[in-house]
């Protein structure tokens, strides 16, 4: 009897320890800071928002992200650098702000290259991720992407590319830039914040920049001159800390992994599309007071 008594504990006890046996540990929770220079009425910001959140809802709240507007953390020209140290965790970079960096992006810059946003930009992931390693040094690449399909918005009335001789252009990047020169323009280098205050004052003429984004920006009540043809895109690519991001656990790194994709390239474009098309059928409605060149 007392051996059997002895027997019954002894399996309790091992019954009991499987019970107890300890879960494992849930990953610690991380925050993280998202920066961009557009501003919160742009639907990029609401996009960059809602991508952060998915990313919330599948770590189960163990990666935190919150999103920062309108240079907050640093001027647009920036970002790159303010992700490398550490500044933002996160950041929306224009690449053709980057002197010297990112010199491969160039390639989906050249004009006429694309005529749709949410195909190019998927394509041009795609394409572009075996070069990252190199051509982006000291950051990771999570996804790049395009906005809509852009064109020359200016003071005055153009028909020709000869009346682009003399003028003074605000140009989405250095391949524009080019391009423009060619054309017999001088080219005023600023980040798109600091357009509208370049038109104003009569630094530009004229600038290259997608549709939504002059009404975004208040550059509408400027230019009032339009050529309605897909000219070329700005390229843009989303990048975070590498330290921050080898720093996580394994299940961390797959919900990243699963947020840094050719469709969420995609996707991001698509949903910014929808605003700048809005943009060139405003600019086009009678009584808007604008001047639409086909």
């Amino acid at each position: 009897m007392t051996r059997l008594m002895g027997l019954a504990s002894a399996m309790a006890l091992v019954l009991a320890s499987g019970l107890a046996a300890p879960v494992a540990a849930q990953d610690k929770t991380v925050e993280w800071k998202y920066s961009h220079w557009v501003p919160a009425t742009h639907p990029l910001h609401g996009i960059l928002q809602g991508w952060s959140k998915s990313i919330d809802e599948a770590s189960k709240g163990t990666i935190k992200i919150s999103v920062f507007p309108a240079q907050q953390l640093g001027k647009a020209p920036d970002h790159y650098d303010m992700v490398q140290k550490g500044i933002a965790d996160v950041a929306y970079v224009s690449t053709g702000y980057q002197a010297g960096r990112m010199l491969v992006t160039g390639a989906a810059q050249l004009p006429f290259m694309m005529s749709n946003a949410e195909g190019g930009s998927k394509a041009f992931d795609e394409w572009y991720r075996p070069y990252a390693a190199k051509d982006l040094p000291g950051v990771k690449l999570c996804y790049l992407y395009t906005h809509d399909v852009a064109t020359l918005h200016s003071k005055k009335e153009i028909r020709s590319p000869e009346q682009i001789k003399g003028m003074k252009i605000r140009p989405a990047h250095a391949t524009m830039a080019n391009w423009m020169t060619s054309l017999g323009a001088t080219t005023v280098q600023v980040s798109a914040p600091e357009s509208r205050e370049a038109l104003e004052r009569g630094v530009a003429d004229a600038i290259t920049f997608p549709w939504g984004s002059l009404l975004g920006f208040k550059i509408d009540g400027i230019t009032k001159f339009h050529i309605d043809a897909p000219m070329y895109v700005a390229t843009f690519a989303t990048i975070i800390n590498s330290d921050k991001y080898n720093a996580l656990s394994g299940d961390q790194k797959k919900v990243i992994d699963a947020h840094c994709t050719t469709e969420w390239a995609g996707k991001t474009a698509r949903d910014w599309v929808k605003w700048e098309d809005e943009g060139r059928q405003k600019m086009k409605a009678a009584g808007w007071g604008h001047t639409v060149v086909t």
